[in-house]
This record gives structure tokens, sequence and C-alpha cells, in this order.
């Protein structure tokens, strides 16, 4: 029986100073309960699926629900079936990074999952809208297939098939549900709550934030705004076949955090990657042992013997980068042992929390717009002017929105001014909703009106500035960022995508992506590109801890006023390119 990874029940049996919060018994749910689903194919069922979380009912929507898919892979191909109900109608999108659904008629059951198979890394369901990522982009015709079938019992099914050799696309019949672009999303009827049109983690009423859970205690003299070394050695001189004992794994919510026991001249290299973290390790010696399904950021591990010493291979949920989804420290021995500890600490949620350079704290210069009457320019020498942009932070005064490691409308304020600051210098025009802790009006429906509203005309952009949150039996399941938008102008999905590029280039937070199901009534309202960034979320044990960071602040405004800036140099806005396109 090979061994398996040995679980701490306290920090202490690290061998590192401090404890491991107590030891806790952790009452919130780590991961999705597992659920046996038929095969497709004779192939085991490859994920697990999410217990239908609770949404708030709208009037007169189906009591039908949409999700829980069976699936099953065989080589790099895996297919996904639904159930459809009576009634149930959908819309399928292919695009670079998997298939969207966008469901009627039913109340999509949300979950967010990760592998259902070989060939689809990520399940996302809520709100209306399904998206199965893929490690490779969809064509119209190429990377998938869909069909529906009846079943004996008289069930409708819907089909889908992924694969990086497949080529197909929809059915004949299903052709005329492809889209290429998401369609519009109306305004609410009549009568429709203000909870529906407001972001996903405002509507968490104080009564159901519960008890969040805690973050992982800090290594001993960790140093969060240096980068983890990518390379080590440990001190002292190396000691000739010294064996490496099995990992051990300390679980926190939110964080897995294993330590390497390394003898003395043991050298170390870390390589992140999309499938985890490979440890080369120089000076030990072991076996090739294994460990499965240890926490729900660490998937497995694995050591296989080099010709140096020992490749050990830590596989996660979640791709890593250099910058994020990890950390690691080199911890001296403890008094009487000669053992260096190389601690490293796993999430998705774990992002940049470097100091910006003087240099990248510089934005470029944005050039002035030319004035226009009519169709006719005014005298050059008197035309042009800085463009103008709306910054909204969200919440203010007596609306505290999400409460949770931080409180949203504080932290909302601080990076809109950093934004503000840094678009001033590069020659923006910059409006704030608000500059000091207030609402602009007591009624929360006049109040995001009057936001919506100061897109007055000449202005070119709209950008509201939001922190997300989750109730907490579910509050691990919410990390990362992601931007929101309303089809209230052509450009506002444009303004979105370049938004949420840049913020996550600039954090390394995890990607959440774009987001278009709800009618946020601040973007609705709005008659310029629009869109509501959510810059993590306060009731994540780590992403909160990101947003207390002054670093990780820095780098949002940064990414959101480089976004802004791209945004406005390439015609992304009310007005067409600002000073023509940039070369």
């Amino acid at each position: 029986m090979k061994p398996q990874a040995i679980l701490l029940s306290s920090f202490l049996s690290c061998g590192v100073a401090g404890g491991w919060a107590g030891a806790q018994t952790d009452p919130f749910q780590r991961a999705v309960p597992a659920q046996t689903l038929p095969s497709l194919r004779g192939a085991p069922a490859s994920a697990a699926v999410a217990a239908p979380g609770s949404l708030s009912t709208l009037t007169g929507v189906p009591t039908a629900t949409f999700g829980n898919p069976r699936t099953s892979s065989d080589g790099s191909q895996t297919r996904v079936v639904f159930d459809l109900a009576p009634g149930v109608t959908y819309s399928l999108m292919p695009t670079f990074g998997g298939l969207r659904l966008d469901v009627q008629g039913a109340r999509v059951l949300p979950a967010v999952m990760s592998r259902l198979g070989t060939s689809v890394s990520e399940y996302r369901a809520a709100g209306g809208q399904v998206t199965l990522v893929t490690p490779f982009p969809l064509g119209l015709t190429d990377g998938w297939r869909a069909s529906e079938a009846t079943l004996a019992s008289g069930k409708r099914v819907l089909i889908l098939e992924f694969g990086p050799t497949l080529a197909g696309g929809p059915s004949a019949s299903l052709r005329a549900l492809v889209r290429t672009s998401p369609g519009a999303v109306p305004a609410p009827p009549k009568g429709t709550p203000l909870a529906e049109q407001l972001p996903p983690g405002d509507n968490i009423p104080a009564s159901s934030r519960g008890s969040l859970p805690p973050p992982a205690p800090a290594l001993p003299g960790q140093d969060t705004s240096r980068p983890s070394a990518l390379a080590g050695r440990a001190p002292g001189l190396p000691q000739a076949g010294v064996n490496l004992g099995a990992p051990r794994v300390g679980k926190n919510p939110g964080m897995t955090r294993v330590v390497l026991d390394l003898p003395p001249g043991a050298t170390y290299r870390l390589v992140p990657g999309g499938v985890g973290l490979r440890i080369e390790l120089s000076g030990v010696s072991a076996a090739a042992l294994s460990g499965q399904n240890v926490s729900p950021e660490v998937r497995g591990w694995r050591y296989e013997p080099t010709p140096e010493g020992v490749a050990v291979t830590l596989l996660t949920a979640a791709p890593l980068t250099e910058r994020s989804g990890w950390r690691a420290q080199l911890v001296p021995p403890v008094e009487g042992s000669d053992r260096s500890r190389l601690a490293i600490d796993l999430s998705p949620a774990l992002a940049d929390l470097t100091p910006l350079t003087p240099r990248e704290r510089t934005l470029a210069a944005v050039p002035a717009v030319p004035v226009t009457r009519g169709t006719a320019l005014l005298a050059f020498s008197a035309s042009l002017v800085q463009p103008r942009v709306v910054i909204d932070p969200g919440h203010g005064g007596r609306d505290p929105g999400a409460v949770g490691t931080i409180i949203e409308k504080q932290v909302t304020l601080d990076v809109a001014l950093r934004v503000r600051d840094l678009l001033r210098a590069a020659g923006v025009d910059v409006v704030l909703t608000r500059e000091t802790d207030r609402e602009l009006h007591p009624d929360k429906n006049t109040d995001l009106t009057m936001r919506a509203q100061m897109g007055t005309p000449g202005t070119q952009l709209f950008v509201s500035i939001h922190v997300n949150a989750m109730e907490a039996r579910n509050a691990l399941r919410g990390y990362g960022v992601e931007t929101w938008w309303n089809p209230n102008h052509p450009l506002s999905s444009s303004l979105a995508a370049v938004l949420q590029k840049n913020v996550v280039n600039v954090t390394g937070a995890f990607s959440q992506g774009l987001k278009s199901g709800r009618s946020l009534a601040v973007l609705r309202n709005s008659r310029i590109p629009a869109a509501l960034v959510e810059i993590g979320y306060t009731s994540h044990p780590v992403d909160g801890l990101n947003l207390k960071d002054n670093n990780y602040l820095d780098r949002v405004a940064l990414g959101i006023a480089q976004g802004i800036r791209e945004a406005l140099v390439t015609g992304i806005t009310a007005g067409g390119a600002v000073g023509g396109a940039e070369k």
C-alpha cells in the first residue's frame, strides 16, 4: 500500500511556530458534495456535481430546474448530458474559452466545479447561464458537438461533446440555437425586486452572512510583499542518502499548506504550471510515492526519482502562474532538528501582493479629444479637451455593501480614488459619483439611477467598482475578479473585456470571466459604454486578505486604469477612438 500524505492536526505538527487556528473543525462545505453519476460510454463518471443552492424566486419563473449534468470521458473527449424539462429552451455560444449556454424556462442550479473530464476543465452555473470551460478554443464547428435525444422514458436530453480534434458543432436541428455574441438582456419586468437588479454580492442580507471561515495563519517572518523564490538551498553541508518523507499537509478553509522536510544542503527549484506545481529537489532520495484527493486545493501529489534527486508534483484544482495560486517559503529548522521546511501554500485565491515599481505606477498619456458641434470641428486651437470618464465607487453612507473581511463601501472608494489619480496624471478628466462616504440618495433605486445618469453628454465611459460576497455556507466557492456588462450600449461588452483582462493581468487574481446575466440597474440606466468590476470576495478567507492588502489594491487600481486607457485609445467609447487608434 502506498503511503499517503500525513494530515496535520495542528500547525505545530508541521514543526513551524504558530498554530493552525487551534486545529479548528471547519464547519463550512469545503468541496463539492460527491454524487455517483451513470456512465455514458461505459466509463466511470468523472465529476462530482454541486448540490443545488437557493435562488431568489422571480415572479413567473417556472419551477423546472437545469443543471446536475452527467459526464464521462473517453480518451481526450468528454461528454456532458443535461436533462431538459418540458418548456426549457436554450442558446449555445462557442467562445475562445469554452461553451456558454443561456437557459430560459428553468432555474439554473448554481454550481462551480473543476474538471468534469479531460476536455472540460471547469463548470460554472448561475443566473440563467452555464459555462463549460475548455482547455482549447471552440469554433462554430470545431472542438465540440451538440445534439438532442429522447430517451426510452420519454425524457429529452441535451448531449454535448468536447475534444481538441472533434468537429461538427451543433446538429442540424440545433443550428438555429447557436449565437456568436451574447444577446440583449432586457430590462426586468415592472415590479421586479431591487435585489434582482444588483450585483450578486449585494444580495446577501446581514443575517445570512454568518460566521465566515478564518484565514490561514502566516508563516514565521512571512513577507507577502516579496515574490516567492523559484529556487533555494537548505542551509548546511549536503548529506548523502537522505530519504525524503511523505509531505505533511495542513488544511485551512480556502487554502492548503504542504510542507517538505529538507536535509542540510538540499536544493529546490519550483516550476508552476497549468496542472500544478513541480518541485525539483537534489540532495535527497525517495521511492515513487503518491497520494490522491488531499484537499479541495490539492487533487494529489507524487514523487518521481530523478538522477539528481526527486521530482515532487503537487496537482492543483486550478492552474498556477509564477505570481498567483501559490506561495512558498523556506523555514529554518527548529531547535533540535537539522531539517529545513519548504512550506508551500496553495489556493486559487492567492494573488500578486508585491508592490508596484515606480515605473509601473505611471500610466501612459491619453490623447485629448476633439470637440464637435454637429458635424463641424471647432477651431483646432480651442477644440481639444481631456476625455471624460465616470468612476462609480459602489455603495456609501448608510449602505455599507458587502461586509466580511473588509467593508465594501470603504474599499471601493479607496480603489476609485487611486484610479482617479492614475488617470488624471495621464490626461483624463475623471468624475467620481462620490468622493466621500455618502450615498447619492436615501432611496436605493434613485441612488442607482443618479449614478448612471452622471454619464452626461461628452462622457466616454462609465465604470462601477464593487466587492463581491457569498453566504457563509458557500464562502469558499467565491474568489477572484469578474466584470459585468449590460447591452445598454453596443460597446459595453468590449469595455468589460478590456477591464477584466487588465485587472487579472496586473493582479494575478483568479479570473471569473465576464458576466451579463443580470439586468444591473446602474449599468442598464447608463447611455454610454458601461461595466461593473467585482474586484474580489470579502467573504473568502484568502481573497478577503487580498482586499486588505495595500499592494493588491494598488494593482487593482492600475488594472482598472489601464483598461480604461486601452478603451479610450482603441475606440471603445461613446465617441470613438480618443486621438485615433493607438499604433
